[in-house]
């Protein structure tokens, strides 16, 4: 099974032309297949609601689907760029609007974390997510999209209007920046190396 194949061995064009046509089960698949990448991008970009911005993409790539002509790494930068500017203006919209976050009795600071919620806390994609948001803007922007969406840096230079080079670049500061964190040890909270 080659990349633009699906699960079933479909190639990327014949599910593309049954969804343009109207396949119920074609668009089931272009969802089924790109839909979690997007949720995951919107979610480590800070989205309060990812699965409700995802539909939102997903109903704007299927209105403006007759209209797409291109192959699977087309498609997934076409999916890409709504994504990302849905994202914007749900940022944007929140920035006006103010932050309004609902109180949850274990979220709550004054509470005291047992040693199992705090180890939990310190692992897996929250610890990735944590370090994402400490890069500056543009650089986060790219290594989300490279690492969560999984796309090419042509991919990325098309959903963020940059010039692939520009992109390139962005991604090196933001290794470097994120080796710095790293420092001599192989995590960032990990003991150093020299403490033997």
């Amino acid at each position: 099974m080659t990349a633009r194949q699906g699960a079933s061995g479909e190639s990327f064009a014949s599910v593309l032309a049954a969804a343009q046509a109207g396949a119920s089960w074609a668009c089931t698949r272009l969802w089924n297949d790109h839909s979690p990448a997007v949720a995951a991008f919107a979610a480590a970009r800070g989205s309060r609601e990812p699965d409700d911005l995802t539909s939102e993409v997903f109903l704007a790539v299927f209105d403006r689907l007759p209209q797409f002509r291109g192959d699977l790494a087309a498609f997934r930068s076409f999916v890409f760029s709504i994504a990302y500017r849905r994202l914007v203006d749900e940022l944007r919209m929140r920035g006006r609007r103010g932050e309004t976050v609902e109180l949850i009795a274990e979220d709550d600071p004054r509470r005291a974390s047992s040693a199992e919620d705090e180890a939990l806390a310190s692992l897996g994609d929250q610890r990735v997510i944590a370090l994402l948001r400490a890069l500056p803007s543009d650089q986060r922007d790219v290594m989300q999209l490279r690492i969560v969406a999984d796309l090419t840096v042509e991919q990325i230079s098309v959903v963020l209007g940059k010039r692939p080079a520009a992109v390139k670049a962005l991604q090196r500061r933001a290794l470097e920046r994120l080796r710095k964190k790293f420092g001599d040890t192989r995590t960032p909270a990990g003991p150093s190396s020299d403490s033997d």
